[in-house]
């Protein structure tokens, strides 16, 4: 397998740099927006640049030391100007991508979305369930460390409803290590410490971290029947948890993905359903006539009875009848119904 340093030129001008481990992929994935994040918003993008390497460490090596270079020596990488970009290592201290942020507005350090990591999940169906959270919220990393059933699992696509770009690119590991050495930040996703002193954050300020943070974010979550063990905890840096309660903790595999994922979406561009505006309330005097047709019906009916009853009766109706703001549309198919009331149509 290859690994990937990229360099995308997006519509405001600005560069945007990653890795991945399939090229053609991860473009696609910037052109349709379903990669959320710096370049969502910033589309269409054009590959500037490419270089292959053997691993993902030397890849992500590769991406922090372009992430910290100038927009004028991207540029010249661009072009193969070697003599240039020499020149710039040699006037140009290295600095921080936060600092290159402060000199070049147009190109500021984004976190990429967090990776998603089931670890020994136990039913193909419960991985399936857990794909289709994190696509609904615009995660699509998903990576797998020693799924019970191996990998793939029949089971999984038709629980995932649709959400098959995530079970197709989803990578197998050994260890739990292994999934995770490229990422800067790792999360246990756990509702007990399970004796290990870490920081303890909620879903919120977790999202809140990993969209502040450079480097790729983890969150490891663990098997359906147990949850993640204190070795696996002992890997990730923090640990995220959530207020439940203390009668009832158990949350399924897909539920506890999906209270993060979408805690990490607000901080995206994602789509909303569209509003819809009501119809306006229908005049006064279109509903007093329905109301007055309605009492017709029920005085010759018998309805209002008895004779010193019927003013508190009429009250009564009328403010039911006015309580829900009806529509013209509303008023007019009523006053339908009723006039079908008082002439039925022979059957």
């Amino acid at each position: 397998m290859s690994f990937h340093v990229y360099i995308l030129r997006c519509a405001d001008g600005s560069y945007y740099t990653g890795h991945t481990d399939n090229l053609d992929r991860r473009i696609a994935e910037h052109q349709s927006g379903i990669f959320a994040g710096y370049t969502q918003d910033r589309r269409p993008v054009e590959l500037m640049f490419s270089e292959s390497f053997q691993t993902r460490l030397e890849a992500l090596d590769r991406e922090r030391q372009i992430k910290d270079w100038s927009r004028k020596k991207k540029e010249a990488l661009f072009r193969e100007d070697w003599a240039s970009i020499a020149n710039a290592a040699r006037s140009r201290p290295r600095v921080s991508t936060s600092l290159d942020a402060r000199s070049n507005p147009t190109e500021s350090p984004v976190s990429q979305p967090p990776v998603i990591v089931l670890v020994r999940p136990q039913l193909g169906e419960n991985i399936g369930k857990a794909a289709r959270a994190m696509l609904n919220f615009g995660l699509a990393e998903m990576r797998l460390v020693s799924p019970r059933d191996g990998w793939p699992n029949p089971d999984a696509g038709p629980a995932a409803s649709g959400a098959d770009i995530v079970l197709a690119d989803a990578k197998v590991y050994e260890s739990v290590a292994d999934a995770v050495a490229d990422c800067a930040h790792v999360y246990a996703t756990t509702v007990r410490k399970r004796g290990v002193t870490k920081p303890v954050v909620t879903p919120e300020e977790a999202a809140r971290a990993i969209h502040g943070e450079p480097g790729r974010s983890a969150i490891l979550f663990g098997p359906e029947r147990s949850g993640l063990e204190t070795d696996d905890v002992a890997v990730a840096r923090t640990i995220l948890t959530v207020p439940i309660n203390p009668e009832f903790g158990s949350l399924n595999l897909a539920q506890a993905v999906i209270l993060v994922a979408y805690e990490w979406s607000k901080g995206q561009a994602l789509a909303s359903p569209p509003a819809t505006d009501l119809d306006p309330p229908a005049p006064q005097g279109d509903l007093d006539g329905m109301i007055g047709q309605l009492e017709a019906m029920l005085d010759g009916a018998g309805y209002f009875f008895p004779p010193d009853r019927v003013p508190a009766t009429r009250r009564t109706l009328r403010t039911m009848l006015t309580k829900p703001a009806w529509t013209a549309q509303e008023v007019r198919t009523m006053r339908g119904v009723l006039s079908a009331l008082a002439k039925p149509r022979p059957r």
